[in-house]
């Protein structure tokens, strides 16, 4: 049997299938566009499965629009980074519209977690939205940070605040990739803060399409003198997660 995950993010869609022993078929990504359920209907045409299990932000429109089950993204993401890394007890995720921090206990299971969903700072958008106002491809925006040789103190977290004040220094003269390492400082501050919340110690699994930024997983661990640990395809997590969820709750019946 094989089984399926699809994780319905703001930006893009990830759809993984596993069969019966865990063991990754296929892996798929597609960007979420102005109409998810459309592009995930393609993404699921193209392969075969069994069971199906939804997560991300787009799950409950999902599951009313295919009639299939759903999981947390907290549930998910966990259940995900313990492939990579089995040891791991803690879980950070930054997507493009919140941002979890997760505890696990010795066995897998959420222990405790804190959400940032209210607004999108410390978030991918945010970081989106920064790269634009400063002139750079989000692909290149932490390259770019990292190059900086100090970062420049961003104190409005609000983005609006934020891009205000980020134009007002760059009117300034200030170095674009100060400016950019600054931003990237402030969003992990928000971040060590809630993983400070629910984990002290120990190594951290990045996921969600921020980990691929390199200035944030630097920052983070040298603000946290925690080992980061980053999968090789950090943005399919979530839907690993549930693909091996659909096939637990399979065997369970």
């Amino acid at each position: 049997m094989r089984f399926a995950g699809i994780d319905i993010g703001s930006r893009t869609i990830e759809l993984v299938v596993v069969d019966a022993a865990g063991e990754i078929v296929c892996s798929l990504q597609t960007d979420t566009g102005f109409d998810p359920m459309t592009a995930a209907k393609k993404l699921i045409r193209e392969v075969h499965y069994d069971r199906i299990l939804a997560t991300g932000y787009g799950r409950s429109l999902f599951e009313v629009s295919f009639d299939a089950a759903t999981v947390t993204e907290i549930k998910a993401h966990a259940r995900g980074a313990r492939v990579f890394f089995p040891e791991a007890l803690t879980v950070l995720d930054i997507g493009g519209q919140d941002s979890k921090a997760i505890a696990l206990f010795a066995n897998g299971k959420v222990k405790k977690f804190e959400m940032n969903d209210r607004c999108a700072a410390g978030t991918g958008k945010f970081l989106e939205i920064m790269a634009r106002t400063l002139g750079f491809e989000i692909a290149d925006f932490g390259r770019e940070a990292l190059l900086a040789e100090k970062d420049l103190n961003i104190s409005s977290m609000c983005t609006v605040f934020a891009e205000s004040e980020v134009t007002s220094l760059i009117a300034k003269g200030q170095s674009r990739r100060e400016i950019a390492r600054g931003l990237h400082a402030s969003v992990i501050r928000r971040a060590a803060g809630m993983i400070n919340r629910v984990s002290s110690q120990g190594a951290i699994v990045f996921t969600g399409g921020v980990a691929k930024n390199p200035c944030m997983a630097t920052l983070l661990a040298q603000k946290l003198g925690r080992e980061i640990l980053v999968p090789d395809d950090p943005q399919s997590v979530g839907a690993l997660g549930a693909a091996l969820l659909a096939g637990h709750s399979m065997s369970a019946v």
